[in-house]
C-alpha cells in the first residue's frame, strides 16, 4: 500500500487543535464593567480553533462588552457539549449532530441559535490516486469519521443516498488529527469530514471529493447553552448579546471573505489559500435562522436515524432540547443558504 507523507502545512493546525483537546486551553476577553455592574460576570464560551472568538474579533464584535468572556477550545462538538453538560461551559458552537447525541445521552444542553449554510465542505474524501469514483463503491471499504460529529451523519446520509447502510462499510472512529494521519498514510480508504479539513486535503492535493453533503444533510450549525446559564437572568442577558454579536459577525464574513480568511489563517496556522477556499465553500454561506418546527423536524430525523442504528440508546424528542426565546425576527430555517461570495 502506498504511503503518503503529511505536509508540514497540514500538521501545524492539527497540532494546535490536538493541543486544545478537552477544553483546557482558555483565554479571557474583557471590556466594560460586566452585566452586574461590578465587572464580575463571566460568560464561559466553548469554541473550536478558528471559530467564534476569531470571527468576533475579526468583525470587531468583541469591543464594548459589558461582561467578560472566558474561552475554552475543543477539537470537535462532542467534547464541547460534554463540557456544557458538566456546567464548565455556558455556551458553545457545534454542528448538526453533536446536539442529537448529547440529547440521546440525556445531557443538560439546550440549542439556542442556529445557522444554515451549504454543505459542500462536509465531504467524503478519498486519496488522490484512489480508484473509487462514486459512493456506491464504498461497500466493504474503511472510512474514518469522528463519532457523533456532523460528518458522522453526513456519512450515514450519503451512504443511504447511494443505496448502502453504515453496516456495509468498515467505520473507523477517529478524531480529525488521527483521521488525517490514517488517511494520508493509506490506512483508511476514505475520510468523512468537514471544513477546513476538506479544503486542507484538496488544496494540498492529498485527496479528492467522492461525494459531499449538499442536498443530503441540512447544513445546520448551532449555539448550544447550559440550561443553568439560561435560568440565570444576567447570564441569559449576556448570551442574548453574544448571539447578536455572532449574527453580525457572520454577516461580516459574507461581505469580507478575504479579510476573514486572512484572520482565520493566522489563528489556525492554515495556509491562506486553504482558509479562503474553506470560507468560500462553507463558512461564508451561513445564514442565521430561527429555531422553528421545520428545523426541529430536520434534527429529529437525525436523532431517529441514529436511534435506529442503535448508536443512540433511546428515543429522543429534539424539541425538548431547544429554547426559541432568542429567535427574534430571524428568517425561517428553510431559508436558502447564501451562495459563496467571490471576491
Amino acid at each position: 500500500m502506498r504511503r503518503h507523507l503529511v505536509p508540514a502545512a497540514l500538521l501545524l493546525p492539527l497540532a494546535l487543535l490536538a493541543a486544545a483537546c478537552g477544553g483546557n486551553s482558555s483565554a479571557s476577553t474583557s471590556t466594560g464593567d460586566g452585566t452586574d455592574g461590578k465587572g464580575s460576570l463571566t460568560l464561559n464560551v466553548g469554541d473550536q480553533k478558528g471559530g467564534s472568538e476569531a470571527v468576533l474579533r475579526a468583525a470587531g464584535e468583541l469591543k464594548n462588552l459589558d461582561y467578560k468572556i472566558k474561552w475554552s477550545t475543543f477539537t470537535s462538538g462532542p467534547p464541547l457539549l460534554e463540557a456544557v453538560n458538566a456546567k464548565a461551559v455556558d455556551i458553545g458552537g457545534v454542528g448538526n449532530t453533536p446536539p442529537v447525541f448529547a440529547a440521546g445521552a440525556n445531557s443538560k444542553i439546550t440549542a439556542v441559535a442556529a445557522y444554515r449554510g451549504r454543505s459542500k465542505g462536509d465531504a467524503i474524501l478519498v486519496p488522490k490516486d484512489s480508484k473509487l469514483k462514486k459512493a456506491e463503491e464504498l461497500k466493504g471499504k474503511s472510512v474514518a469519521v469522528a463519532q457523533g460529529s456532523s460528518a458522522h451523519y453526513q456519512l450515514v446520509a450519503s451512504l443511504k443516498a447511494a443505496g448502502l447502510t453504515l453496516g456495509e462499510v468498515k467505520v473507523k472512529y477517529l478524531q480529525p488529527a488521527d483521521a488525517l494521519a490514517a488517511f494520508t498514510s493509506g490506512k483508511v480508504d476514505a475520510w468523512a469530514v468537514w471544513d477546513p479539513y476538506t479544503s486542507q486535503v484538496l488544496q494540498a492535493k492529498q485527496g479528492k471529493v467522492l461525494t459531499d453533503g449538499d442536498d443530503v444533510v441540512n447544513g445546520l450549525t448551532f449555539q448550544v447553552a447550559a440550561p443553568g446559564a439560561l435560568k440565570d437572568k444576567k447570564k441569559a442577558a449576556a448570551i442574548a448579546d453574544y448571539l447578536e454579536r455572532l449574527r453580525r459577525a457572520q454577516d461580516w464574513v459574507y461581505k469580507h471573505p478575504q479579510d476573514w480568511a486572512e484572520v482565520w489563517a493566522k489563528d489556525t496556522g492554515l495556509p491562506y489559500e486553504v482558509a479562503l477556499a474553506s470560507v468560500k465553500r462553507t463558512n461564508a454561506t451561513r445564514v442565521p435562522v430561527a429555531i422553528d418546527k421545520p428545523l426541529i423536524a430536520s434534527e429529529q430525523e437525525i436523532a431517529d436515524t441514529f436511534t435506529g442504528l442503535k448508536l443512540i440508546p433511546r428515543k429522543v424528542d429534539f424539541g425538548d432540547f431547544v429554547d426559541t426565546r432568542f429567535n427574534g425576527d430571524l428568517p425561517p430555517s428553510t431559508t436558502t443558504p447564501r451562495p459563496s461570495k467571490e471576491s
